[in-house]
């Protein structure tokens, strides 16, 4: 080598490209997002060692790691642990801002799973709130079938 850098160009084009693709979420979610479909029915996962109950389902405990393979029905009422509200846009976002987010406890779960909050102003929401799930009438199996949790 001479010591001379030779320049590469590169172009780029603006556009878009769809690939279609299955991802496999395995049976403890599949089973999941199979209830929230057919029977509006949240579930979650019991550790059997330490009771603790995880919503959405996980495979493992996350306070003593031991595995977790069945679910247990949980309320569809549950109580705001914290939230925020959303002003701008993404294109990830699946509704149009502004929205607000929360982190909520169902009832019979010891952890929190995020979802929107609707049915009531944003100046309105406190934490500690309670909040019951609103279905869409038709649901697809997953999590946005639950259109969002509003006061109880």
């Amino acid at each position: 080598m001479t010591g001379d850098v030779q320049k590469q160009q590169y172009h780029s084009i603006v556009g878009k490209m769809e690939i279609p693709y299955h991802n496999y979420v395995g049976q403890l979610a599949s089973d999941f997002f199979i209830g929230l479909r057919d029977s509006k029915k949240i579930t979650g996962t019991k550790c059997t060692k330490c009771n603790k109950v995880y919503v959405p389902p996980k495979s493992v405990c996350g306070h003593c790691f031991s595995k977790l393979d069945s679910l247990v029905e949980v309320g569809s009422t549950g109580t705001v642990l914290t939230f925020t509200e959303v002003s701008y846009k993404e294109t990830v976002q699946p509704v149009d801002p502004p929205f607000v987010y929360g982190v909520i406890k169902l009832d019979g779960a010891d952890t929190g799973m995020v979802h929107f909050i609707g049915e009531v102003k944003p100046s309105d929401i406190k934490i500690g709130m309670k909040v019951q799930a609103v279905f869409k009438d038709e649901r697809k199996g997953n999590i946005l079938d639950i259109k969002y949790f509003k006061p109880a």
